[in-house]
């Protein structure tokens, strides 16, 4: 017999079946958590924007560097110019 007629010793299909049917309440599981999840989400996100707290269209204030800050931070060292 050559390499290729010999059998292979591949699980029995019992086995194999069981473990896919194992992978698949894992995964059916993991969804369900990821659903919870993402509601739970979705209801803060509207939460935010309803009161206020969302962060879309916020713009950071400018801040204007005086000359004596300025000065401070050159003898100080932390311009890297």
């Amino acid at each position: 017999m050559t390499e290729e007629e010999t059998p292979k010793e591949d699980k029995p299909v019992a086995t194999t079946i069981d473990d896919a049917n194992l992978a698949a309440k894992r995964l059916e599981d993991a969804n369900a958590e990821k659903k919870t999840l993402l509601d739970r989400e979705e209801k803060l996100m509207a939460e935010n924007k309803l009161s206020g707290k969302s962060d879309a269209g916020a713009v950071a204030p400018v801040v204007e560097e005086t000359p004596e800050d300025y000065a401070k931070r050159v003898i100080a060292g932390e311009l890297n110019d």
